[in-house]
């Protein structure tokens, strides 16, 4: 659609579910669409958001605003996020500067923000704009987390995450980079020299799933290869992706444009029963890769390295006191698949060392109360690190919530 037509084809609705159920970050949607003035469309959502151009490409739209989109209800939804990236896109082009809101009694208050991903950039933002000197300490040489350590270029161009930055930066915020926790940076220094401390680190240690043959050469975890960008040759190659997110298609179509032969996602759910978006799915199809639903992994087989794999089919089944169903394995289904690669992308958890001095709640995750505070004097932490919802939209929120909440305690 061209923008007039979204503008034309938005209702307007005065109770915007779009925008009060749908959107993690509560963008005013229906404000943005219809303000023809793009300087001024940009000022509506910096009141919310610093990622337009990147939640306007990223976002699982279906599940979020467009899924509540009353147009959605007999027809197709309103593309928000179509309309989201064009004004964060043409905010850059012209150069737009996000509005600052300064509150001269916070001035002198100084914040270090540990990660430099979506959570810790909204963070420092939303802080810097109210005139709060921040500085983001960042292990990396560049700053992005997952926007640039994750998600693969094809799906998020870098110059739109180094460029949406800048903007961020613009605002006054110090960085500080090839900074990591619980190697050249210690929270107990920080503590001395700032007056809160805001940890968002993310939690990217892929999870195990405990089975046989998990150690064996060949093995990966699919947030390591995305973070790392480290891959061995597939030329040629069979690679089995276990998982159902967004991790497993990003993994799954990277591997696939890197020239495995065959690339297959093995998912124990139905397909309608998936976390990843519906568009990842479909473009990963769309790339040749193959999908076994209801199906589990149950062994990987080899000697030094992977060589078969052995998976076990399922059934949904309800479970008392449950309303998703669960898959169970289906006795005497067992069955061999040679394969060269696999990759593990059910999950991640925090670095060990990163949170050994936090309080943690029984999810192995940094514990925080309703102020998003940790057990360690004035210091915060939010996004993955603290096991909330793993996307960049509610990583976003997550920040923004923690810089209202530092400063609500100053």
């Amino acid at each position: 659609m061209e923008e007039k037509e979204i503008r034309e084809y938005c209702l307007n609705c005065k109770v915007k579910p779009c925008s009060n159920n749908g959107c993690p970050l509560n963008n005013d949607i229906p404000s943005f669409i219809h303000e023809e003035d793009y300087e001024k469309a940009f000022n509506i959502l910096s009141n919310t958001t610093v990622l337009p151009a990147i939640c306007g490409r990223i976002c699982p739209h279906e599940k979020q605003c467009q899924g509540s989109c009353v147009r959605g209800i007999k027809s197709n939804p309103v593309q928000i996020g179509e309309m989201e990236s064009i004004i964060g896109d043409i905010s850059i082009k012209n150069g737009y500067k996000i509005p600052k809101e300064i509150d001269e009694k916070l001035v002198n208050k100084k914040v270090a923000v540990i990660g430099g991903g979506p959570a810790g950039l909204t963070c420092s933002a939303f802080l810097a704009k109210k005139g709060v000197q921040v500085t983001i300490y960042e292990k990396y040489n560049e700053l992005g987390g997952i926007l640039v350590h994750g998600i693969p270029d094809f799906r998020l161009p870098k110059d739109v995450v180094k460029n949406t930055i800048d903007k961020i930066l613009e605002l006054g915020i110090k960085v500080e980079l090839n900074k990591e926790l619980g190697r050249n940076l210690h929270i107990e220094d920080l503590q001395n020299q700032y007056d809160a401390i805001f940890v968002s680190v993310g939690a990217n240690i892929p999870s195990k799933m405990n089975i046989p043959g998990e150690e064996l050469e060949g093995v990966y975890g699919g947030n390591t290869l995305l973070e790392t960008g480290i891959h061995p040759s597939y030329e040629g190659k069979v690679v089995a992706v276990i998982g159902g997110g967004n991790v497993a298609m990003d993994s799954a179509r990277t591997i696939k444009r890197l020239g495995a032969k065959k690339v297959y996602v093995i998912y124990r759910r139905a397909e309608e029963q998936m976390p990843a978006e519906k568009k990842e799915i479909k473009s990963a199809k769309e790339e040749g890769v193959e999908f076994l639903f209801q199906n589990n992994i149950l062994k990987v087989l080899g000697k030094t390295h992977v060589e078969k794999i052995e998976c076990i089919k399922t059934q949904l089944v309800k479970k008392e006191g449950e309303t998703r169903l669960s898959p169970v394995n289906i006795e005497g289904s067992n069955y061999i698949m040679d394969m060269d690669y696999v990759v593990m992308a059910t999950g991640s958890k925090p670095e060990e060392k990163v949170i050994e001095n936090f309080e943690k709640n029984k999810w192995g995750y940094i514990n925080i109360n309703e102020k998003m505070q940790t057990s360690l004097k004035n210091v915060y932490a939010g996004g993955d690190i603290a096991g909330e919802k793993q996307t960049v939209a509610w990583a976003a929120r997550s920040g923004r919530n923690a810089a209202e909440n530092i400063i609500s305690c100053f």
